[in-house]
């Protein structure tokens, strides 16, 4: 019967230990969940305000979305999103509610032709 050295012995558990360090990392990343995610685009010739009200009873105001703008990402919370827009010129102001998930990114566009309108788009 072959005997394993102390030496050999430690650098056994020392791989495992490392191994096993990695394995959990790797597991609890996968694990990890993100907020929603929104953004704007004015596809309008016209600047707009955009109010934004989360499930969770935030107002986010986006104001000053010029001509052809796409705004940064912002979270917001999961669960139900109303999103309102003033735009400069308009009698209309349009709405658009959606269900926000986790995990996911949405573009709220600001679309043109007569009657302004929104759409969301998910990424």
């Amino acid at each position: 019967m072959i005997q394993m050295d102390k030496k050999g012995e430690s650098m056994k558990k020392l791989i495992f230990g490392i191994l096993s360090l990695l394995f959990l990392i790797t597991i609890n990343s996968c694990g990890t969940e993100t907020d929603p995610e929104f953004r704007v685009s004015n596809q309008r010739p016209t600047k707009a305000n955009v109010q934004v009200q989360t499930s969770g009873g935030n107002t986010i105001n986006i104001n000053d979305v010029t001509a052809g703008q796409v705004t940064a990402f912002q979270t917001t919370a999961e669960g139900n999103v109303i999103v309102t827009a003033v735009i400069q010129n308009e009698a209309v102001t349009p709405t658009v509610t959606f269900v926000a998930r986790k995990d996911t990114r949405y573009t709220i566009v600001i679309l043109t032709g007569n009657t302004p309108s929104l759409r969301v788009d998910q990424e």
